[in-house]
């Protein structure tokens, strides 16, 4: 890894509230530029008190982010935070997903970063970071044990998004999958060990140090390898 200072523009896909709304807050605080998505009225208005520039994007959705590109012509991001996700229902596994669910968290974990990305190419700054929050559960060679199989099953399929992105950018931008740690959100619930602030802090001090060396690799917050 290398140094960086601050990001000059930043934009995070999917900050209406938690990782997302945390990353706003700490790089406004810095007085860092931030465009930031929401999908509903509460989480733009959020956004918009952090003095974000706040764009209604629903990822499940083609025609909603199929209108990004027009919203951030002319900008040049030189860190994108795709952060977008949601857990689904909380199976045993071997219980099968209904349709519904599976095509509600595929769509929203796997095919909204697919439908973002392309949407950005003419954003990024050249030597721009992208990152995918991803999760411990992706990681196919570390699993020790068997829980949320469908999420777990999403998040590995975005990795294998994020390295594609890592490959085709390669000359553009340094990717990586990132894991923010078990953190305090809905989806963490309040027993995790790390706070919202904490695990952002940590994730924004590991974005600062990435350089083209880091491109295509699966990171845990503090910057530590996660095993794919």
């Amino acid at each position: 890894m290398t140094t960086h200072s601050l990001p000059s523009s930043v934009l995070v896909v999917g900050a209406s509230r938690g990782i997302g709304l945390e990353l706003v807050r700490q790089y406004r605080d810095e007085g860092v530029r931030v465009t930031a998505t929401a999908r509903d009225t509460t989480g733009l208005q959020a956004l918009t008190a952090l003095g974000a520039q706040a764009l209604r994007i629903d990822v499940a959705k083609t025609a909603s982010v199929s209108g990004l590109a027009w919203q951030i012509d002319g900008e040049a991001f030189d860190l994108v935070v795709v952060n977008a996700g949601v857990y689904g229902p909380r199976l045993r596994t071997l219980d099968t997903p209904g349709d519904l669910d599976f095509d509600q968290v595929m769509h929203t974990n796997v095919l909204g970063p697919m439908r973002v990305i392309p949407q950005l190419l003419d954003a990024l700054a050249p030597g721009a970071r992208v990152v995918f929050l991803s999760s411990v559960m992706a990681s196919i060679g570390g699993r020790q044990q068997s829980t949320g199989w469908l999420y777990a099953a999403s998040k590995a399929a975005l990795n294998s998004v994020m390295k594609d992105v890592s490959l085709a950018l390669a000359d553009r931008a340094t990717c990586i999958a990132v894991h923010p740690g078990w953190v305090q959100t809905a989806m963490g619930g309040p027993q995790a060990p790390l706070s919202v602030e904490e695990s952002v802090t940590s994730l924004r001090s590991t974005f600062a140090r990435l350089g083209p060396s880091d491109n295509g690799r699966f990171l845990n917050h503090d910057g530590t390898p996660q095993p794919w």
